[in-house]
């Protein structure tokens, strides 16, 4: 009788999606295989092409899970950043940005707010492209830990976007589909203070991990010099062009949503005079494809794990504790790791019921997006930082980020939760 029992209740395996998705984590976290050094865009790549292989998702499911419009404006945004750090008009820039730093403390704080407060506008992806060069620019021009750099720059742009509706994609589906009259204004309202004292958090765990970095002697200023003046100005053209389109987008989202147009838009005009230029050829040689590679693999992997209902399912379980802010915030910060946090709005906005309040929704927002200050995986835009630092011969191993973003994460949670 007990074998017979056994045999007609089999114990259900973890599913293989999930499983592959582990792997790509655990990989991710090596980075190493024999005398292989592996890349993260390679193993994301390795999990995508091994859940079509297993009959994970079919190849119409995957190609219908690539979302072209995210891909089309890292495509642009990527034609404008090398453009503007080609040029040297980046650095130029930078170099007004952080001229006032008299030490590391103030270089770093400078970093974190500057790019937190910008990533509120110009989206963390975005931040991230751009960033990445200058950043290891200031690393080397004032003798500065480049891990310190990166770690500076990536918590600035997550934790930044936090506060506003076209800060991250997640964001802006909470504002679209969370009926806020005005979110911009609430957005702001609820969650600008805080996110401005996790900034001011994320300084503090800094310089514990970071101790002897920080008071270093006074920095000699210099003048950064444009090196390509006929391609600084196409790059500022560009950049003028991207401001301008997301001044538009901020109108249009605060007072005439039913007009509001696509980030690709954005980025396929912001970019045009760089195509139509002289170094187009140039410039499209040394985007980053390998990022472009990683989402569209991203895309197909995460997909995948949303068919298998893994998470729907956990969801539907807690489905009574779903409307506490603290359930949100750990689910936000944790399910995100899984299926990324874009896939987890979308699946979460609608678990929540119909009567969803502000606070909820804001509490998603701040859940969702601090999750990219967990894993290196929790937020593309550390892919993104990372990937582009390794063409520098710079990097931040899977370890090294975890143990400072675990520590800053769990703090954010407890500012967002006092606050919410």
């Amino acid at each position: 009788m007990p074998i017979e029992f056994i045999l007609s209740s089999p114990v259900p395996l973890p599913d293989l999606s999930v499983l592959t998705l582990l792997g790509v984590f655990v990989l991710t976290a090596l980075r190493q295989v024999g005398s292989l050094r592996l890349q993260i865009w390679q193993i994301m790549t390795f999990g995508a092409i091994l859940v079509l292989l297993l009959g994970e998702i079919s190849p119409q499911e995957a190609l219908a899970a690539i979302n072209t419009d995210v891909l089309v404006f890292l495509f642009g945004a990527f034609c404008v950043g090398e453009a503007l750090n080609r040029s040297g008009y980046l650095a130029w820039i930078g170099d007004r940005i952080v001229s006032r730093a008299k030490d590391t403390d103030q270089l770093v704080l400078l970093v974190l707010f500057s790019t937190g407060i910008l990533s509120a506008v110009l989206m963390n992806d975005t931040l991230a492209i751009m960033g990445t060069p200058l950043v290891l620019g200031f690393s080397r021009k004032y003798n500065v830990s480049p891990k310190l750099m990166l770690f500076s720059l990536a918590f600035g742009v997550t934790t930044g976007s936090v506060m506003s509706p076209i800060g991250n994609p997640q964001n802006l589906l909470i504002a679209i589909n969370g009926n806020l009259d005005s979110p911009f204004v609430v957005f702001l309202h609820s969650l600008a203070l805080p996110t401005l004292i996790c900034l001011l958090i994320a300084y503090i765990v800094l310089k514990l991990f970071f101790r002897e970095e920080f008071g270093k002697s006074t920095f000699t200023q210099s003048e950064e010099i444009i090196t390509d003046p006929e391609l600084a100005s196409t790059a500022k053209k560009a950049l003028s062009l991207l401001l301008i389109l997301i001044i538009c987008k901020i109108f249009l989202v605060e007072f005439f949503p039913a007009w509001d147009f696509s980030l690709s838009w954005i980025a396929l005009i912001s970019a045009s005079p760089v195509l139509l230029s002289k170094k187009r050829v140039e410039i499209l040689k040394n985007i980053d494809w390998s990022t472009l590679v990683f989402f569209v693999s991203m895309f197909v992997l995460m997909q995948s794990v949303w068919i298998s209902g893994t998470c729907q399912e956990l969801l539907a379980r807690l489905s009574p504790q779903l409307g506490s802010v603290s359930m949100i915030l750990a689910l936000s910060i944790g399910l995100s790791q899984l299926i990324s946090n874009v896939p987890f709005v979308a699946l979460y906005l609608p678990a929540m019921g119909s009567t969803v309040s502000q606070g909820q929704l804001m509490a998603l927002a701040a859940g969702s997006t601090i999750a990219g200050n967990l894993l290196i995986l929790g937020a593309a835009s550390n892919v993104i930082i990372i990937q582009n630092a390794e063409k520098e011969g710079k990097t931040i191993s899977f370890v090294e980020f975890s143990r400072i973003g675990i520590l800053i994460t769990i703090l954010d949670a407890i500012i967002y939760f006092i606050f919410l």
